[in-house]
């Protein structure tokens, strides 16, 4: 005969395979939304997309293109965010720094800080479904990367410490623009824009 404890075990594990199929089934959405958005923009490599997604937990059972959008401007924010903080160490290291690189690091550091800000309201767009105002948000975010990039290129030899992290802002920042694309389309099809 079964105990209590024992049924209860086994409906919580039922309930976590059940669970975990579902969200193994919706990684259906992520693998579509990335075929969709390397299709639609050559900047965004479906790979990148698809590690980029996987490496956020909640992607993994989002229900439908809004909740993955949402969490693919989260992983923009995290990504300025954690590249604003790399440029703070690599500025705290003054002494070694090449004056014409450490100018190009403070450039970096005021467009990724008024960057954080930007998606902050840029997130607040999408939540209230004002994608075109999101949208406008998020391609100042793309201008940004390739802001700080640039300015590293202005003196032959000199390479950017934050090619790779200006890159993969880039291209999270392409992926979010592609998502709302997608959104405001469908939108337009079921006349609610």
């Amino acid at each position: 005969m079964s105990t209590p404890s024992s049924i209860l075990f086994t409906l919580t594990i039922l309930i976590l395979l059940c669970s975990l199929h579902s969200c193994v089934c919706d990684n259906r959405l992520i693998q579509e939304t990335c075929k969709n958005c390397s299709k639609s923009d050559p900047n965004i490599r479906y790979k990148f997309c698809i590690t980029s997604f996987l490496s956020d937990r909640r992607s993994h059972c989002a229900k439908n293109l809004h909740e993955l959008g949402l969490i693919s401007i989260k992983l923009t924010r995290r990504n300025v965010t954690d590249t604003s903080a790399h440029i703070n160490e690599l500025l705290k290291k003054k002494k070694s720094l090449d004056p014409f690189v450490k100018a190009c690091l403070n450039d970096c550091l005021e467009v990724y800080s008024d960057a954080i800000s930007t998606l902050r309201e840029a997130i607040r767009d999408y939540k209230a479904k004002r994608y075109a105002d999101s949208n406008v948000k998020l391609s100042s975010i793309v201008d940004a990367s390739t802001t700080c990039e640039d300015g590293f290129k202005q003196k032959n030899y000199v390479i950017s410490p934050l090619t790779k992290r200006n890159n993969d802002t880039f291209q999270l920042s392409a992926i979010a623009l592609s998502i709302i694309n997608m959104l405001i389309h469908m939108d337009k099809l079921k006349g609610t824009f």
